[in-house]
This record gives C-alpha cells, structure tokens and sequence, in this order.
C-alpha cells in the first residue's frame, strides 16, 4: 500500500463510518420517535444506499490498484478496476441528488403557506431532480461505446474525461448547496423562541456551511491537479485534462467525492434529530424552568393571546423540529382557546433586520433619502467592478478559444440580449409581486447563476455554455437595471431624480474601471499562462458569492418601496401630466419616445465601446500608449462625464436641455471620428466618451417621469429596450470591414441621430416641456 492509499482509505472509511451514524440516528428518530416516515425519508435512505455503493466501489478500487500507476497494475485487475471507478462517479451523483432531494423535500413543509419561498423551493429541487439526472446520464453514457470505460487504452479515444465532469459540475454543487443553506433562513429569523433554541436552531441549519467548505476545498484541489498537468503537457484549456494514468493523477478526486457526500448526509441529518435528541437529553433542549411548566401544562403566560410572531415561531418549530405529538398537544393546550383558529395568517412581504414594513420612497424629503440612495450606490460600485472583470475575462476566453470579431460580437449580442428577455419576462412580474428588495435579490441570484456557468464552460472549452453564461447575467443584471435606476430616480424628491442616477452611475464606471486595472495589471498580466485561467474560473466563483451575500444584506435591511397609490399621487400633483399632445397624454408620448431613444441610444454607445481599442489601434499604431491603457482612460473619461453632468444639471441647466446638448456633441465628435486621423482621431473618440456619458440616466429619469402606478412597467420595458446593444456592433464591423474603421463610425452617428429625435421633442414641445422640467419639492409631504 503507497502513500496515496494509506491516505485515502481511512479518511473514507472515516467519513462513510460517520455519515452512517448519523443516517441511523435519523431513521431511529423517524421510526421510534416521530413512529412517522416521509417521502424525504425514504429519499434519505435511497441516498444513504448509494453512499453506501461508493465506500464499497472505492474500498474495492483501492484493492485492485487505484493510488498506482497503470503500468503498475496487474493485467486482470484493470477491468475490474475501471468498473468500480465506472460506477463509483455513477453513485456519486447519485447520491448527491438523492440527498439534496431529500432536504429539498423536507423544506416544503417548511415553507408551505408561504408563496414566495414555497416557490423558490420547488424550483431548486426541480433544478437539483433536472441537472442530477443529467449529470447521472451523463455519467452512464460517457463512453462510446460503454465497454471503452473498462479498458485503459480505449478510454482516452472513446471516453469524456471523468476529471473534467467533475471540475465542470462542481459549482452546480455549490449553488445547490447555498440554495440549501439560505432557504430557511428568511422564515427562522423570524421565529420567537427562548435563547437556548434559538442558538440550537441557527447551528443546525448552518452545518450546511461545512459542506460548501468540503466542496471549495475539493474544487481547489481539482484546479491546482488540473494546472500541474497543463504545464507538464504544455496544455492551454482545463478541459483539455485526459484521464491518462488516472489512478495515479487522481486518487484524492475519488475520496473527496467520499467526503462531500457523507458530509452532505451528515448536515441533513442534523435539523431533524432534535426528537431523539429531546427523548435522551431534555434538558439540552429546554432549561429546567420551562420544561417544568411544559409538564405542568402552566406555562407562563398562557392566558394572553400570542403575538403573531410567537405563533410563526410555534407552527415552524413544529415542521423544523417533528416534534412529537403529546409534547406539541401539551404546548397547543397553554394557548388553545386563546386564538381564532380560522384567521388566516397574512403572506408576509420581505422583511428586514428591523422586522417590519419599510417606509414609502416617494415620502422621503432629500435628508431622508440619503441613506437607502447610498446604499444602492454601493451597489451600483460593486456591480460595476464585477463587470469589469467580467469585460476582461470574456476577452481572455476568446483569446483562449481562438473567436473570430463575428463570434466575439455574438457573445456581446447574447449579452445584451439577456437584458431584453430579463426586462421583458422577468423585471414587470418580480419588480410588481416582490418589490424592489424582492427584485434586487432575484436579479443578484441570477447574475450569481450565470457567473457560475462560466466554470464549466472554462473546464470544457465549450462556446455554446459560455453563450448561455452571458444571457443569464444579462437577465440579472436587467433585473439590477429595472430596479437599482428606478430605485434612485424616484427614491427622494423628484426634482433631484436626474442627479441622483448620474451620481450613482458614476460609481458603476468607478467599480468598472477599479476592477479593469486590477485584472489587467495583477491578475491576468499574462492570459498563456494556464494559472491565470484557472484565475478566470475563480473570479467567476468569487463574483458569484459576492452576489450571494449582497441578497442577503438586501434581505436584512430596510429598503424603502414605492406603493401604486402614492406613485398615482405624486403623479397627480402635477396637472402637466394630464395634459396632451396629439390626443395622447403628454407622458406616455414621452415615456414611448425615451425608449425609442433608449434602443438607438445604447445600440450606439455599444457599437463606440466594442470598436473602440480597434479604432485608437487603427487611427494611431505608432502610439506609445497601449490599446489597454487608452481603453482606461476612455473609461475614466466617461465617469468624469457623468459627474460632470450631474454638477451640470444641480447648479446650471435643467435636464432637457443638458441632453440636448450631450446628443449634439456626441454626434459631431462621432462624426469627426470619420474625418480624423492620428492622436486626434484618439482625442475625438475621448470627447465621445465624455458627452455620450451622461445620456443614459437622464435618458432613464426623464422617461419615467408622470408614469404613475405605471413606472415599474416603464422601468422594465426601458431595461430591455437596452437590449438595443446587440445588434449595433455587427453592423459597424461591417462597415469597418467594408470601407475601413473609421467610416465604421457613420453607424453610431446614425444611431445616435435616430435617438436624438427625442430631445427635439422634449425641447421644443411645450407640454412636454412642462411635464419633464424638475419643480421644487416634488414628493408626498406628511401632514
């Protein structure tokens, strides 16, 4: 026995020693104390079954050669050895999906009663059920033929690396098993319950935490094996990683796979072993006080009608503890006849740390809207940077895979047309039945997912998984558009709604540009090197759990929201609302033409940010600065523009005519791109940047101005008519392509003069006029 197998054999018999302790001790529960089985109980024993399949697969693995090279393996134990590793990654998943199901399954009772989360639950076990039959299947079927699998020399022909399946699936485990953890939270921070209980309950439903730590440290074992091999085989792709000699290279795979899946039995176990727990040891559960009055049927306080919280607190503790029907008739005796039995509970909105209703945006005077606008502008920096790391690593997968400029503009249109389906489908529906927070959070969960799929799409090199990767970040970052621009334009007096978006938008360019120079300059100085894309990958990772927290801050605060009745009544105060332009009311017409400017406006700005490294390249190839730190520059030049523009609109101009003047510039130095040459040519391209900057958030906040009860409809059709950046850059490289780079710049002049009809009509349309210029202290004021 090597050093490999004297390693891996105790840590998994350890392991499927101790998830077997506590699989009994939860069927012991099941049976002889709650003398009740569920259907998640018996998906736990099914996932215990398969748990148990893979100790004797690697028991039996172990035997035959595996912690050996090939060479070294004995001609008869080869086919027996690549049988049971065969089945092993079979169960494995297998197991896996049994016990995440079964957790899944014991949350619905959970969150019965409550839409939102009883949805979201149905929904991650429908995800875990879908993805770990595919995962199985795959795993069934990933020889061709199956007998290939059985046999060294035929594996590397015929056979989908099991090292690269396994590296590729790992964040799906991740998600999951965050998903799992953050679940319950919302409902059992709203429980009542004695200290002791309380610290009990957080703890059990937080050993969660150890499994996700099993999986990152399995992942960072499985990336730091992939890099070794990559630079002694001279590879380029994680993906590329054979199973050549893999009962040499990857024996410790197979035990953390053990480990993971004994540790996941082991932490689903634990929440429902408080019975038998309180069968052996009451006074663990229960200080020697209250359970006295529990057995006396006197607890303190029973005459006085529990609050609503205390009775949340005693109908979950029931579902999350199964407590056993005499002590829960004991405790229903203290309060019976205290309540009415046929009042239904209300649905809950989100609540936050305060636990209790936030105040109406619309309500709040400018000192009192200072709190929740800078909140949100910390998340306007933080997603930001993560797009600007997201910028550089896409350049860095093309670069990788080799993508033409027609393939690399595909992967932007997928992007922006994300966005279109995030608006459309997704930000009405959520921002109206969930709110801004409710939103926010769904938009960070998906833009973490769609982070996340960049992973396997690394590991396998594959174009089509990291297509789907940008759609569903542009769908969440859509939600964060709908809701963050809305949140600021109409949180505070509305005078002041222009300013505020610029402000806030400024802070997005900052994160972008923070986050641009630190992976250019520390993390990915050199993209050959296939550390820097095992980087990539856990800069994806490392966003996602960003996302993740962020929701669960959002969750916890106390975000101001925007009621249908006082949007209708901050819309009445004005009576320029009302009033019409060609029988049409004033603020539709203007809503219809912003995003009417919106589509062209963006379509342009795309077109001048995908071009621009090429065009500076072209116009002055024998400049001293690099493409990199000109495309810096232009980046800090358009967030200067934005504050320019916000001090611009407080203290000189009103915002439709700052507008006008940023289109009129924006098309003259577009059109000076074409005529110029040289260091000029650079420093007209940098004047674009400046004036284009400040259209988009007055562009947003003048839109939505007199929308009423409509303004979160208006706010998703005008995130998706951002959708308009997929199609522009396609047809300035074809211009460029045609008759040279910069006549590819008379398709953002275009652009930009179909949007500019807007500002025409806002300027010299005197209702229009009225109904968009800012008047002082327009919000609800408290009487």
């Amino acid at each position: 026995m090597n050093h490999y197998q004297r390693i891996i054999l105790p840590v998994s018999i350890l392991v499927f020693f101790f998830g077997s302790v506590f699989v009994g001790f939860y069927l012991c529960s099941c049976i002889f104390v709650v003398k009740k089985l569920r259907f998640a109980d018996y998906l736990m024993l099914l996932a215990w079954f398969f748990d148990m399949g893979m100790a004797v697969c690697i028991f039996f693995a172990l035997g035959k050669g595996l912690g050996l090279h090939a060479y070294e393996i004995a001609p008869e134990d080869e086919v027996p050895l690549n049988k049971a590793t065969y089945t092993f990654v079979i169960f494995y998943d297998s197991a896996s999906t049994a016990a995440k199901s079964s957790i899944l399954t014991f949350f619905l009772s959970l969150t019965h009663g409550r839409k939102v989360f009883h949805f979201v639950n149905y929904a991650t076990l429908f995800v875990v059920a879908v993805v770990g039959m595919a995962l199985i299947l795959e795993q069934i079927f990933h020889c061709h033929p199956l007998s290939a699998a059985f046999r060294f020399g035929t594996q590397e022909g015929h056979c989908e690396g099991i090292f690269a399946s396994f590296l590729a699936s790992s964040p799906y485990n991740i998600i999951t098993d965050f998903a799992i953890l953050l679940l319950p939270i919302p409902l059992l921070t709203r429980m009542t319950l004695p200290f002791r209980q309380k610290v009990i309950l957080v703890f059990t439903f937080s050993v969660a935490i150890f499994v996700i730590l099993v999986d990152l440290t399995r992942m960072a074992f499985l990336e730091h094996n992939a890099v070794v091999q990559l630079r002694l085989h001279h590879g380029a792709s994680v993906g590329t990683v054979g199973d050549e000699d893999y009962t040499w290279r990857f024996p410790f795979a197979f035990m953390w796979s053990t480990v993971e899946v004994n540790m996941t039995l082991i932490c689903a176990c634990v929440p429902t072993l408080r019975p038998l727990a309180a069968r052996f040891s009451p006074s663990l559960l229960r200080n020697p006080r209250e359970k006295s009055e529990i057995e006396e049927g006197t607890l303190e306080g029973s005459q006085q009608v529990p609050s609503r919280g205390e009775a949340v607190a005693g109908e979950l503790m029931d579902v999350i503890t199964s407590r056993t029907e005499a002590e829960a008739e004991v405790e229903q005796a203290a309060t019976r006849g205290t309540t009415d039995p046929f009042q239904k509970e209300e649905e809950p909105p989100i609540i936050n740390v305060l636990n209790r209703r936030p105040a109406s945006m619309l309500r709040l005077n400018v000192k009192e809207s200072v709190p929740p606008n800078v909140l949100l502008t910390t998340l306007f920096f933080l997603w930001g940077f993560a797009y600007g790391l997201i910028n550089v690593l896409n350049i860095r997968f093309g670069s990788l895979t080799q993508l033409s400029p027609w393939q690399t503009r595909g992967l932007h249109a997928a992007y922006f047309g994300g966005y279109m389906a995030g608006g459309i489908l997704l930000g009405r529906p959520l921002l109206k039945k969930l709110g801004f927070a409710g939103t926010l959070i769904a938009g960070l969960y998906i833009y973490a997912c769609g982070a996340l799929i960049f992973w396997p799409s690394a590991v396998r090199g594959s174009l089509p998984t990291f297509v789907v990767s940008n759609i569903v970040v542009g769908s969440g970052l859509a939600l964060l558009e709908t809701t963050a621009n809305l949140f600021i334009a109409i949180c505070g007096p509305l005078e002041y709604s222009e300013v505020r978006l610029c402000v806030a938008q400024s802070f997005q360019g900052i994160g972008d540009i923070c986050a641009t120079e630190l992976a250019q300059k520390a993390l990915y100085k050199n993209p050959k090197d296939v550390a820097e894309v095992v980087n990539a990958q856990w800069t994806y990772l490392a966003i996602a759990f960003v996302a993740v927290l962020l929701s669960v801050v959002f969750y916890y605060l106390p975000l101001p929201e925007a009621p249908n009745d006082d949007l209708r009544r901050v819309a009445a105060q004005r009576p320029e609302n009302r009033a019409k332009v060609l029988k049409y009311r004033t603020c539709n017409v203007t809503f219809g033409l912003g995003v009417w400017s919106m589509f062209f406006y963006v379509a342009g700005q795309e077109a001048h940010l995908v071009n621009f490294v090429d065009y500076v390249t072209y116009s002055d190839p024998s400049s001293s600065v690099s493409s990199n730190d000109l495309g810096a520059v232009g980046s800090t030049v358009w967030t200067i523009g934005r504050l320019a523009t916000a001090f611009i609109m407080w203290k000189l101009l009103k915002p439709r005519w700052t507008l006008f003047i940023l289109y009129i510039a924006s098309i003259v130095f577009g059109a000076l791109c074409i005529y110029t040459t040289g260091q000029t040519a650079v420093v007209m391209a940098m004047m674009v940047f400046l004036f284009a900057s400040g259209i988009f958030p007055i562009l947003f906040a003048i839109s939505v101005r007199g929308t009423a009860q409509h303004a979160k409809t208006a706010a998703s059709l005008l995130a998706a008519s951002i959708g308009g950046g997929a199609f522009a850059p396609f047809a300035q490289h074809a211009a460029a392509v045609s008759r040279g780079q910069p006549w590819s710049y008379s398709t953002i002049v275009a652009l930009w003069s179909a949007a500019a009809i807007f500002v025409v009509y806002l300027n010299f349309v005197p209702q229009a006029k009225r109904q968009v210029d800012p008047v002082k202290d327009d919000y609800i004021k408290e009487k």
